[in-house]
């Protein structure tokens, strides 16, 4: 790849009109920002429950602040890029690079949680489950298994928000526009983290850990990859490397993620003000040394103590930011062909022994708390049951009265394959349906459908 040309303003559907004082790569921003997508984030659980007396982040605070750091990083680098690296005759790319790279990671970021069902990661585990513990049961007269190939069945006991993603962007869902949203081919190529297919996960290579399309949007994930160039895996035929701008949209999700939750707990009072402080003072002392006196005695000054661990995460979000920049800039050439077998924030963790004891602290004291593994379990019991409700009916082709009740409560935009003569797109719209589903939907959709209230 170049850095000249890894960037274009074509969308999935047809090349895009320019007109009016916003770039293309803008528009996705605003696109994005007005999307029912982006905006039932609002009742996806981030990490603890929803609602709650006190705030906590959901999906779409937590999108909102990744596009801010993505942002900031992404003019960080994309400076860096027009005035060291670019050549001075390449004036198309000098000037997206100085004026719209920042938006192009800023709306990745946006849109990177798009395809996460209800619940968090247990509404991920139950889609997948659900599959994996019906493989062998009968639906008139065939195992559930035998209705797919292997690598559809390979996307339904693997189900990844990140696939889900893709599909939920680029889409034509029944009666909506061709072509999704119509996003930059640019925008969307720096959300594939994972750009290959759930039979091709490798676990031991950063870009294969996961998996970036379902079988049903093979077309939309080549068209993307080819039109921007980007390079095949050479260890794994059908599988690419990484666009780089995944690594910087990656790097401002992974920045919010190992800070923000501490900032809730501290909230909930799950963790004390000491235990924060003295963890975000360590790691700050770590990254930002020369400046760690004033800001502890900043922080210090500061009475309210929510206030406080405010300043102290906007101060160590800074650093982090600073620090993400300065591996990029050390590793652009690698990052570029896609060999960069690391993410800028695993690369600072290495060297901030305090950064990763901060994680421990997470995962013992935030993501294993009560609150947290108790709307887990009940997510996850949740839309596994309503899977059951859904998938025996639109598998069949001999539907009770029930089950083609159950299939019209599904919203027309979920309903175009739901008679296919393929299963695996049958399934796929109820997947599309459920996993559309924000928390408080779900919840009461249950409820009405279990009978355990009726209103």
């Amino acid at each position: 790849m170049q850095w000249t040309t890894c960037f274009s303003e074509k969308s999935i559907d047809a090349p895009r009109k320019s007109s009016g004082a916003r770039s293309h790569f803008q528009r996705d921003y605003d696109r994005l920002i007005f999307s029912s997508p982006f905006r039932r984030l609002q009742s996806k659980t981030q990490v603890f429950p929803l609602p709650g007396s006190k705030f906590v982040h959901n999906r779409l605070t937590h999108s909102l602040e990744v596009a801010s750091v993505g942002r900031s990083l992404g003019s960080m680098i994309g400076d860096f890029l027009a005035e060291q690296v670019i050549p001075s005759g390449a004036t198309a790319a000098i000037k997206f690079y100085k004026h719209d790279l920042d938006f192009v990671i800023a709306s990745a970021c946006l849109a990177h949680d798009v395809g996460n069902p209800a619940f968090g990661h247990s509404g991920e585990k139950a889609i997948s489950n659900y599959f994996i513990e019906k493989e062998g049961d009968s639906f008139e007269g065939n195992i559930l298994k035998s209705y797919f190939s292997p690598s559809e069945w390979s996307d339904l006991i693997n189900f990844e928000g990140n696939a889900n993603a893709l599909r939920q962007l680029t889409k034509k869902f029944k009666g909506k526009s061709q072509g999704g949203l119509g996003l930059t081919l640019t925008t969307l190529a720096s959300m594939l983290k994972y750009p290959c297919a759930s039979h091709q996960i490798n676990r031991k290579q950063k870009h294969l850990k996961k998996y970036g399309y379902f079988q049903a949007d093979k077309e939309a994930f080549l068209h993307i990859v080819e039109e921007l160039g980007m390079l095949a895996d050479p260890d794994q035929a059908g599988a690419y490397l990484r666009h780089p701008f995944v690594y910087i949209v990656e790097a401002a999700d992974d920045i919010c993620y190992s800070i923000i939750d501490m900032e809730d707990a501290h909230r909930l009072g799950i963790l004390s003000y000491e235990e924060i402080s003295n963890s975000f003072l360590s790691i700050f002392k770590e990254l930002a040394g020369n400046d760690f006196e004033r800001t502890a005695t900043n922080a210090d000054a500061i009475q309210d103590k929510n206030e406080s661990v405010a300043y102290l995460r906007a101060k160590l979000i800074n650093a982090l930011v600073e620090a993400s920049f300065g591996v990029f800039k050390e590793n652009y050439e690698a990052i570029l062909q896609g060999t960069f077998n690391e993410t800028l924030f695993g690369v600072i963790e290495q060297g901030t022994p305090a950064l990763k004891e901060l994680a421990t602290i997470s995962l013992e004291k935030i993501y294993r708390n009560t609150q947290v593994l108790e709307i887990e379990l009940a997510g996850y019991n949740l839309m596994y049951q309503l899977l059951d409700l859904y998938i025996p009916a639109v598998l069949s082709n001999t539907r009770k009265p029930q089950q083609e009740t159950v299939l019209r409560l599904m919203p027309q935009q979920f309903t175009g394959d739901i008679n296919s003569n393929s299963y695996y797109l049958r399934v796929m719209n109820v997947i599309d349906h459920i996993s559309s589903m924000t928390d408080i939907f779900a919840t009461e959709h249950f409820r009405k459908l279990k009978g355990i209230v009726i209103a």
